[in-house]
């Protein structure tokens, strides 16, 4: 671990939840919006700070480390830090919901610094995800995503069943956070076994430590088992997918890209599912990828079938993860990597692209493809953008989203073939129903004369997507600065994974042959 002797990381955790506390507290609707806005800008400049302190040559190590007792009793501490893995979420958390509140200028109607407030306070907690290296502060910030997210979707919500929307989000939520507090609470309970030490005072909830305990096979199933079914609730992975379309049908739209574009789930399989139980992981990494499998195929075909770009998006975004999953489980430095890019293009692509969706909403008060023949015709600078992040989507060569479903596809390629196979077919079912919705919804002639008064994009929300449009290109030409922030922490990350496992077969091979 590499400490720090200032606490960096919670500068960045605290400052966007002062910032709500004081555009919340402001009565003036303008200047608590210029409140929430250079509170997301300046989040955006620590972040990218916090980046460029990052060493990616140490990335296999916790740098920018803070360490403070909390709960003495239990061993639970206050304990930050950011490897390789993680670095890369600060700053496209921070991008995202600086890109939530300009989508949200004009469109709230009501309760105006409630809502900017509650989207600093969100941007605060997920970051905590990212950086919490004890985990039970990484659980107390998990579960503090979840009133936010409820808020928001209750009551700026846009369809007529948005309460519904944000209960049923929020009882999905809780049902995830239940074996997670199950598996967290046996690891712990483990370490005090593993010493001989006495209950509570030998518990340890401290990550590194967690990493280096040993754990019996039977209990690795269960933990591994509990971890995969609490983070599979918030990816989301079939069959607990559901919450995801109904919300972003009735929740506003820049709420919605906050869902699709922080996949907190994907995150903790990979941090705490795999590498916490690594005999499991690897032995059970067969149904993991059959698992990706069905997500990416299942929710494929559901898309294909879709006539409103919102629900399209929402069932694409589940089938993309799917496609992580895949990456994740064929234990490759391909499939990781690749696994990684595409989480930072669920923010950079998948994000902008319900942004635009929010848009045409808020313009004609509807995405269906029927209210939107020839919009191209009149907003072509919305079709522009549109284009560019739908054909990142499908992973056309110079975007982002080629490098990151190639890797993928090399990993599962080369862990098992008809692992490959369903990647492939995935990606060509993706690029199917994306380019034959834009060609019903925005090309071909105006069949109705509400498309016709349509007002192309204004300079902020042009601004709003130019930033992760000139993401999308560079990352798309030069991958390798994204590959190399990460490629040390992948590696170590793989090595633990897989290590217990040459053990045992080297042990199996000793005794057949001593």
């Amino acid at each position: 671990m590499s400490p720090t002797h200032y606490p960096f990381l919670s500068v960045i955790i605290l400052w966007p939840i002062f910032g709500a506390i004081a555009t919340a507290l402001v009565s003036d609707i303008k200047l608590s919006k210029r409140l929430a806005l250079g509170t997301a800008i300046i989040e955006c400049i620590l972040t990218l700070i916090a980046l460029s302190l990052f060493n990616s040559i140490e990335g296999n190590t916790y740098q920018l480390v803070e360490h403070y007792a909390w709960i003495p009793r239990l061993n639970i501490n206050y304990a930050l830090g950011v490897d390789g893995i993680s670095i890369l979420f600060l700053p496209m958390t921070a991008l995202i919901t600086l890109s939530a509140i300009i989508a949200s200028w004009n469109s709230v109607q009501q309760l105006h610094r409630q809502h900017f407030a509650l989207l600093l306070v969100l941007a605060g907690v997920t970051i905590g995800v990212f950086t919490a290296t004890d985990t039970m502060l990484f659980f107390l910030f998990w579960e503090l995503s979840l009133p936010p997210f409820f808020f928001l979707l209750g009551l700026w919500g846009i369809g007529p069943k948005r309460r519904s929307a944000a209960m049923k989000y929020t009882l999905f939520m809780l049902f995830g956070g239940v074996p997670l507090l199950f598996a967290i609470l046996l690891l712990a309970i483990n370490h005090a076994t593993t010493i001989n030490g006495s209950l509570p005072d030998a518990l340890c909830f401290d990550i590194i430590k967690l990493l280096e305990t040993p754990l019996a096979d039977p209990l690795q199933l269960i933990v591994f088992s509990l971890f995969l079914l609490g983070f599979s609730t918030k990816s989301p992975l079939v069959p607990f997918h559901t919450w995801l379309p109904t919300a972003t049908m009735e929740g506003p739209t820049q709420v919605t890209a906050l869902l699709i574009g922080l996949k907190l789930g994907l995150y903790g399989i990979l941090r705490f599912a795999l590498p916490l139980a690594p005999v499991a992981a690897v032995e059970y990494s067969w149904a993991l990828g059959i698992l990706g499998a069905i997500t990416l195929i299942y929710a494929g075909l559901i898309a294909s079938q879709q006539t409103n770009l919102r629900r399209l998006l929402a069932y694409a975004s589940i089938s993309h993860v799917g496609l992580v999953i895949i990456g994740i489980a064929s234990l490759t430095p391909q499939g990781l990597q690749g696994a990684l890019f595409q989480l930072v293009n669920f923010t950079l692509i998948s994000s902008s692209l319900m942004l635009i969706a929010g848009f045409i909403q808020h313009r004609i008060g509807s995405t269906e493809v029927l209210h939107l023949g020839g919009v191209a015709g009149v907003m072509p600078r919305l079709t522009s953008f549109y284009f560019l992040f739908m054909l990142a989507s499908i992973a056309l060569p110079g975007t982002s989203g080629f490098p990151a479903e190639l890797l993928v596809i090399f990993g599962a390629l080369s862990a098992h073939h008809s692992l490959g196979i369903t990647a492939l077919a995935g990606a060509v079912l993706s690029a199917a129903y994306m380019l034959s919705f834009t060609r019903r919804a925005f090309l071909g002639p105006i069949t109705r004369s509400a498309v016709s008064q349509l007002h192309d994009l204004r300079p902020r929300e042009i601004g709003l997507l130019c930033v992760p449009a000139i993401m999308i290109i560079a990352l798309g030409f030069a991958p390798t600065y994204l590959l190399n922030i990460n490629q040390t922490a992948v590696d170590a990350w793989l090595t633990h994974l897989l290590e217990p496992t040459k053990v045992e077969r080297n042990e199996i091979a000793q005794l057949i042959n001593p």
